[in-house]
């Protein structure tokens, strides 16, 4: 069978997605010898990977949600003549009529609409949200298999979209603790989050309660028009003092600032998966989490959890954080660490292998 991987958002620099596809691709190289695969890639990572006998890479350097895209992948995929193509995100082309499957990490661009949940201004928003609506249908619609990270999004997708059960296949993310390496320190305490700082992880909220306690409240999130946004509400809250921002801190520095904090604080409204606060486990930080349906299945009953709709519920969190003795404190930690071992990329790659072989016995319509 010969597969193409479209993955252009590959990368650190694109979060979750690019860690999802540096982990896929990584992992099934290791396990796949059989089948034939492609990899469409973005100039910087073009030029920099390699990969074995049995797979290929193919330019494609133009943006996601572009009209670009939805010209210019048809033609590629033409030009390949794929048995099947994984989308790792949902902006699939709508005029690509072969068989696919497409990973739908979350539905936030569904749930999370308006002004604050973009950087375009008002008059050219709207007429790309009619756009990205009729791509994202199309991608549910038309593929042979979805694959969501966790069954919280499986069941919203189900509800969203009215898409049959059996067509969705759960595969859970993995961690990899050894990529984090402890290098450097805070010399006060301090809480920590991780993750970009778009609207629905509702930091302002997580900041008034850290504040209110004056705690040091360290947020790791890359440079963008929402860090930018965050550095205005943290000034408008007179919070200065007790919130630093660090933009991008790459892994071999990250372990330390996730292990050496009092605790990680992920104060999200909505997620697909939520990736780093296993990978705050992972390195042992204790983790504050919101009281939200895919957390409590991911999670478990490992994290601390708050209502992220109530600033003195996620400070009540903090304020047991700060009391705990060690003892309570290492038990937590170690549930977590013990929590993470159930999840693995290696698992994750075999799971969507199995979706790929599949689909090789379903019509192509």
């Amino acid at each position: 069978m010969k597969i193409v991987i479209d993955a252009r958002l590959y990368g650190l620099e694109h979060a979750g997605l690019g860690r999802y596809a540096m982990n896929l691709i990584r992992e099934l190289q290791k396990i796949d010898h059989k089948n034939e695969y492609t990899v469409l890639l973005r100039k910087k990572y073009f030029d920099q990977l390699k990969f074995p006998k049995n797979w290929k890479k193919v330019p494609a350097d133009f943006r996601h949600y572009t009209l670009t895209e939805q010209v210019q992948l048809p033609k590629i995929l033409s030009d390949e003549k794929p048995d099947l193509v994984h989308f790792l995100h949902m902006n699939v082309s709508i005029f690509y009529g072969g068989k696919f499957v497409v990973t739908v990490h979350d539905l936030l661009m569904q749930k999370h609409r308006g002004a604050k949940a973009t950087t375009l201004p008002f008059f050219a928003y709207f007429p790309k949200l009619i756009a990205a609506k009729l791509v994202f249908r199309h991608a549910v619609s038309a593929a042979k298999k979805i694959i969501v990270p966790s069954y919280a999004v499986k069941g919203e997708v189900v509800s969203f979209y009215h898409v049959d059960p059996g067509k969705i296949a759960v595969t859970y993310e993995g961690v990899n603790p050894a990529s984090f390496k402890l290098s450097r320190v805070i010399d006060r305490p301090y809480f920590i989050y991780v993750g970009n700082a778009y609207p629905h992880k509702n930091l302002e909220r997580a900041i008034k309660a850290v504040a209110s306690k004056k705690i040091l409240f360290v947020i790791v999130s890359s440079r963008s028009v929402f860090t930018e946004k965050l550095e205005k509400d943290i000034k408008n809250l007179k919070a200065e003092k007790y919130v630093k921002l660090l933009g991008f801190v790459p892994d071999n520095k990250l372990g330390t600032l996730l292990k050496n904090s009092l605790g990680f604080i992920y104060p999200s409204l909505s997620e697909g998966f939520g990736l780093p606060g296993l990978e705050a486990m992972a390195v042992g930080t204790l983790v504050l989490a919101s009281d939200i349906p895919v957390f409590r299945e991911v999670y478990k009953d490992v994290p601390l959890y708050f209502d992220p709709y109530d600033t003195d519920s996620i400070k009540g969190a903090i304020e047991d954080v700060v009391k705990m003795n060690e003892d309570e404190r290492n038990k937590i930690i170690e549930n977590g660490r013990e929590l993470v071992k159930n999840y693995s990329w290696t698992k994750m790659a075999k799971e969507t292998l199995k979706v790929y072989e599949s689909c090789a016995y379903l019509r192509s319509g």
